[in-house]
C-alpha cells in the first residue's frame, strides 16, 4: 500500500540512573565511594534510503523510543549507553513539526542522516560527589529523561517531469512506454490511484525520472477527485508534461486551461514552472482532423507550426518547438517547451519527445 503522509511520536532514551557504591574488600580499610555514572540514552536519527519508497512501514500513531541508557555500577563502571533509534525513510520526505507545520528539515539524497532529538544524559555516581566535608557521599544522580517530539512524515516524489493531465489521458501508458515503471493500465477513469515513479534511459549513460500522478480534474486543488492529495508530489519536479487529449469530449483549449489553472492554484511556484504539452492518442483521429485540431490549439496559444526537424517529430503531423529551446539562455518560460502530437500505443513522437524532455532536463542539471 502506498502511503505518503503519516504522523508518528519519536522519544530519545532516557538516561541510566547514577550508582551509589562503597569500596569494600579484605585489608582496605575504609573504602572510598565508586559508583559509575549512568550510560546515554539512545539518540533519534533519520536515514535517507533508496530502497523504499513510501512511508506504509509505519504504522498509525505509532511511537518511536530509543533504548534507555543502563545505571552506572560499583568498582567505577559506567552503564551502557542506549542504542541510538534510526528511522528509515525514503528519498522526498520532510519531517514536520505536527504543532507548527514548520518543515524541519528535508531528506533528499540516499544515505544522508540526520540527528534529530538526543538521549538525555546518564546520571552521576557517588564517586564525583566525595570531597574532604564528605568522604562518604550516599546519593547520585538520576539520568536524564529524553526528549519527546510528534512529527508528522510528508513524502513529495523526486522527478526530473511530472505529467499532468485528466483522468484516462494515456499517462500511464506513456511511462509504461518509455520508462520501467509498469503501472495498471485500463479503459476507465482513474486507473491510477497512487503516484508512479520511472527512469527513463536515453542511451547508456544517461536518463531522467519521470512522475505519473492520479488523473486531475476542475477543482482538484480544493479536494475534488483525488485532488490536493497527490498533486503535492509533481511540486518537485524539473518541468511538467500536460497531457491534452486529442480524442476527448473535453475542448483542447478547456483541458490545458484547467490543468494550467489547478497546479497554479495549488502552488504558485509550480505554475510557472517549464512546460510542454503533448497531445495524446493520435493514432485514433485521422490525419486530417489532426492537422486542423493541432493548429487551431497552437493558434490559440499565440504559436505556429514549425518543420524543424533536429529532433525528428513526425513531420506529417504539425507541432511546435522553441528554435533555442535546448540553449541555457534564453527559453522562454511563459511558452510551452514543446507541443506534439503523440501515440504511446502506436510509438508516434515517442523518440523524439523522450529526447526533448531530455535536452530540458539537462539545462537545469548545468
Amino acid at each position: 500500500m502506498f502511503t505518503d503522509s503519516v504522523e508518528l511520536t519519536v522519544s530519545s532514551g532516557k538516561g541510566g540512573q547514577g550508582c551509589v557504591s562503597f569500596r569494600r574488600e579484605k585489608f582496605v580499610v575504609n573504602g572510598g565511594p565508586n559508583g559509575g555514572d549512568g550510560g546515554k540514552g539512545g539518540d533519534i536519527w533519520f536515514k535517507c534510503d533508496n530502497n523504499t519508497h513510501t512511508l506504509s512501514h509505519f504504522q498509525k500513531k505509532m511511537h518511536i523510543k530509543a533504548d534507555g541508557g543502563a545505571p552506572g555500577e560499583s568498582s567505577n563502571m559506567a552503564g551502557k549507553s542506549g542504542l541510538k533509534k534510526v528511522v528509515i525513510v525514503p528519498p522526498g520526505t520532510q519531517v514536520i513539526d505536527a504543532e507548527t507545520d514548520e518543515v524541519l528539515f528535508d531528506m533528499l539524497i540516499d544515505g544522508e542522516e540526520v540527528k534529530f532529538i538526543e538521549g538525555g544524559k546518564g546520571g552521576l555516581g557517588n564517586v564525583h560527589f566525595k570531597s574532604s566535608t564528605n568522604q562518604r557521599p550516599t546519593y547520585a544522580q538520576p539520568g536524564q529523561k529524553g526528549q519527546t517530539r510528534k512529527i508528522k512524515l510528508d513524502l513529495k516524489l523526486i522527478a526530473d517531469v511530472g505529467l499532468v493531465g485528466f483522468p484516462n489521458v494515456g499517462k500511464s501508458t506513456l511511462i509504461s512506454t518509455v520508462s520501467n515503471a509498469r503501472p495498471e493500465i485500463a479503459n476507465y477513469e482513474f486507473t491510477t490511484l497512487t503516484p508512479k515513479l520511472g527512469q527513463v534511459n536515453i542511451g547508456d549513460f544517461e536518463s531522467f525520472i519521470m512522475a505519473d500522478i492520479p488523473g486531475i480534474i476542475g477543482g482538484a486543488h480544493e479536494g475534488k477527485g483525488l485532488g490536493i492529495e497527490f498533486l503535492r508530489h509533481i511540486e518537485r519536479t524539473k518541468m511538467l508534461l500536460f497531457m491534452v487529449d486529442l480524442a476527448s469530449y473535453r475542448d483542447l483549449k478547456e483541458q490545458i486551461e484547467t490543468l494550467k489553472n489547478e497546479v497554479a492554484s495549488f502552488s504558485e511556484k509550480l505554475g510557472e514552472s517549464k512546460y510542454a504539452i503533448a497531445l495524446t492518442r493520435a493514432d485514433v483521429v485521422p490525419a486530417e482532423e489532426i492537422d486542423v485540431l493541432v493548429n487551431g490549439f497552437l493558434e490559440l496559444l499565440g504559436l505556429q507550426a514549425t518543420q524543424d526537424s533536429k529532433l525528428d517529430f513526425d513531420a506529417s503531423m504539425p507541432y511546435f518547438i522553441q528554435d533555442n529551446a535546448d540553449a541555457t539562455l534564453g527559453f522562454d518560460k511563459t511558452l510551452p517547451y514543446f507541443v506534439a502530437p503523440i501515440s504511446s500505443a502506436a510509438n508516434k513522437n515517442i523518440e523524439p519527445l523522450k529526447h526533448a524532455l531530455f535536452n530540458l532536463v539537462q539545462v537545469d542539471r548545468k
